[in-house]
């Protein structure tokens, strides 16, 4: 196989045209060590919308989540529940599939760690990597943080002997392991990122990466634990003694889930990827180490990398390690599949970091869903049923008016803001629709034109106020899939079907 780089290095990447244009979207691998939170589904909701949203575009989208089950943490937590590791991942990632599951995630393929098709891409990824002589064994010592499995140098834990990423206890560690040149190639990727504007999104994490990358100098990549301390991992093919480090292993899925080195035809199909989704605490091991080894194995980097922000309960980051997390299950049952998708997608600027609360939850269901769009759809179906017995009027040319324009244009803006990875400006202006909509209904008065027995401008009237909802709805379904399937049912057939209100105030 051979999906080498062009030896000018200056790829301009063609995306196939037409029907068939591909688009291979990933969000990072979870970690199965304990439950889901808010900012597992974050990302997912975030990725869902985006593969809905390149599927109708006639886009063969490869929509890829899935779990990473390696390493020390697992272990442990299997250890604490007395369950070997294997049953332990397996019971966890049925958690995981029943959350995508209930909030609607279109994934294409879910990849575990544990898997065949995996094993067999990583120890074919170390093996090309050690004939290279990328990869070599010394001896290391060092301060390990257990929690983040990571080693640290003196510098780094400073005085405090505490790890520079959660704050906790390290401890020195000396042994003999295997290590990936990673300073080799940091000149390379400092000018790949120079030349590459859209590789890490959004500029601020762009800037991030190529400040750190001039200012530090890279230390190569411990990609291995010794067998005597950590046997759960993947066996590295050259050393018995030795398992695969497990951030390397992880990074390795999204090659190994469109087959490179066992399905040479998916692999040239999908691979490179059109955009790693990942939260910004993951930034530095897809924007540095994953491009690195891709350029070691030969293989072109993603597109884009797009590192959104925190959920945040006051000041502090959501995470397990301080136990602040909070149930997604809970937050879908309480307010609705879609508006828990819509709040998070829409309460903050998508890449920055968002303070969740059930009072602002609350709001914008209230606010948005049930007095906006629930109003909308609810009050204009009421009239269909109340002015014209169910039954929409003959279809004819509706006169042109600014609102008119502005929904035959919302499909093209929203897509656009879509493109940009820009969930907030989409959603705003699907809001300014239905709220212009909304004061459409006040101005027109059509009780009034009823009275005056003005049946073609109360024809015209519930077109155009049919029309705009139909364009909303569309507008809408990557992002809210079930309520606008729902809109879509009520207003599909000759006679018009009212439901209950879609969003009952909370």
């Amino acid at each position: 196989m051979n999906h080498a780089l062009p030896k000018n290095e200056s790829v301009n990447i063609i995306r196939n045209g037409g029907v068939n244009k591909k688009f291979y979207i990933t969000t990072p691998l979870y970690y199965v060590n304990s439950a889901p939170h808010i900012g597992h589904s974050y990302t997912n909701i975030a990725a869902d919308v985006l593969a809905r949203f390149h599927r109708q575009l006639g886009e063969d989208v490869y929509f890829l989540t899935g779990t990473d089950e390696h390493g020390q943490k697992i272990a442990k937590s299997a250890q604490d529940a007395g369950l070997s590791e294997k049953v332990f991942a397996d019971k966890m990632v049925s958690v995981f599939i029943e959350l995508w599951k209930s909030l609607d995630i279109s994934y294409d393929d879910f990849i575990r760690t544990t898997e065949e098709r995996h094993i067999l891409t990583v120890k074919n990824a170390l093996n090309t990597l050690y004939e290279n002589e990328d990869i070599y064994l010394e001896s290391y010592e060092g301060w390990y943080c257990t929690p983040c499995e990571t080693f640290w140098t003196d510098l780094q834990v400073q005085s405090a002997g505490l790890c520079p990423d959660c704050l906790r206890p390290v401890e020195k560690l000396s042994e003999k392991n295997f290590f990936f040149r990673l300073s080799k190639y940091q000149g390379w990727l400092i000018g790949y990122i120079e030349n590459h504007r859209d590789f890490i999104k959004p500029l601020s994490r762009y800037n991030e990466v190529l400040s750190f990358l001039k200012r530090y100098k890279l230390n190569d990549l411990c990609i291995s634990r010794p067998r005597a301390r950590l046997g759960w991992g993947i066996d590295i093919p050259f050393s018995k003694e030795h398992v695969t480090y497990v951030w390397f292993d992880a990074l390795i899925n999204y090659i190994s889930a469109v087959g490179f080195s066992y399905d040479e035809a998916k692999f040239k199909r999908y691979w490179p990827a059109d955009l790693h989704l990942i939260g910004k605490d993951i930034l530095r091991q897809h924007a540095i180490y994953w491009p690195i080894i891709l350029r070691a194995l030969n293989l072109e980097p993603p597109k884009m990398i797009f590192a959104h922000g925190w959920w945040m309960t006051g000041q502090d980051k959501m995470s397990k390690s301080r136990g602040n997390v909070i149930d997604p299950l809970r937050l879908v049952k309480e307010y609705g599949i879609d508006g828990y998708r819509y709040f998070l997608l829409r309460d903050v600027p998508f890449g920055l970091d968002g303070n969740f609360s059930d009072e602002a939850i609350i709001k914008r269901k209230n606010s948005d869903l049930a007095n906006d769009l629930g109003n909308l759809v609810h009050r204009s179906l009421t009239m269909v049923e109340k002015y014209l017995s169910g039954r929409l009027p003959q279809a004819r040319e509706l006169a042109q008016s600014q609102l008119k324009e502005d929904s035959d244009n919302l499909a093209a803006d929203v897509g656009m803001a879509i493109q940009r990875i820009d969930f907030t400006a989409a959603l705003d202006k699907i809001w300014l629709i239905i709220n212009q909509a909304n004061k459409f209904i006040e101005e027109t008065k059509p009780w009034n034109l009823l009275k005056e027995k003005k049946s073609e401008e109360m024809d015209s009237f519930i077109l155009l106020l049919v029309e705009i909802i139909k364009n909303v709805s569309s507008a809408l379904s990557s992002f809210m899939p079930s309520t606008t399937k729902n809109i879509q049912e009520q207003f599909s057939g000759p006679i018009i079907k009212k439901g209950i209100p879609l969003f009952p105030r909370t």
